[in-house]
């Protein structure tokens, strides 16, 4: 009996070996068509690629408060180079980026490497005021409850759907004018947050399918496109701060 339950154990340990393995061969496949896949995006979009790892990036970028959690940050997959955004030279960066988590305890903790995929956009107007839209959370409605409210907009279906933050509530008025708002209901952007003259768009929790990052810098081209002339004008004079 016991060597019965001993070969058992012998064979769930040499499946379990043999599931891992062809899981590692699989994710290494997947990883390597992935890399070649934003290669050639990267060669169609004239931006560089590197998917080398970044570890530098946090420092960049740490006032985006997805890239300062855990420890283990690095960036890696990574397209950047000049385009054209809302008919203005940016800067852009963007590509996969990974940090790790210590969950549970006792015997039950553990290492987790979470993954996300991000694009950032570099404005030319450095002293520009921090704006966030995205969608209300179920803790937003709490902290409204207790009168820490967003910006509400005339929209009730925006005001109810999106959460927005901005020290200067007039540009955040001016930049989500009614045509904004429509378009930014039948798109449904998950995160715009713009902070430092920098604009970051992610979800902070998955791994985009390559197509994503060329429709997300499509996205920001037209966001920023439909920005009022004399919001532009004013940005670039100082006059908004």
């Amino acid at each position: 009996m016991m060597l019965a339950e001993g070969a058992i154990q012998v064979v769930m340990i040499v499946v379990f070996l043999i599931i891992a393995v062809v899981g590692m061969y699989f994710g290494h496949k997947a990883a390597k068509k992935r890399r070649s896949d934003l290669l050639a995006l990267s060669g169609r979009m004239g931006l560089s690629f590197s998917e080398g790892h970044d570890s530098y990036h946090d420092e960049e970028f740490g006032h985006f408060e997805l890239f300062s959690r855990g420890f283990g940050r690095s960036a890696y997959n990574t397209l950047s180079g000049g385009v054209k955004v809302g008919g203005q030279p940016m800067r852009v960066k963007m590509g996969d980026y990974k940090y790790k988590t210590r969950e549970g305890s006792g015997k039950n903790r553990r290492t987790v490497t979470h993954r996300f995929s991000y694009c950032i956009v570099m404005l030319p107007w450095e002293g520009m005021p921090g704006v966030l839209i995205r969608r209300e959370g179920f803790f937003d409605k709490i902290s409204s409850a207790f009168g820490f409210d967003d910006i509400d907009f005339e929209s009730g279906e925006f005001s109810k759907k999106y959460f927005v933050k901005s020290p200067n509530k007039k540009l955040a008025y001016d930049i989500c004018h009614p045509r904004m708002i429509e378009w930014l209901l039948e798109t449904e952007p998950a995160v715009v947050d713009m902070e430092r003259g920098r604009l970051c768009m992610t979800e902070g929790s998955r791994v985009w399918k390559v197509e994503r990052f060329e429709y997300t810098l499509g996205w920001v081209d037209r966001f920023i496109e439909q920005w009022p002339d004399f919001v532009v004008k004013d940005l670039e004079e100082g006059k908004i701060v």
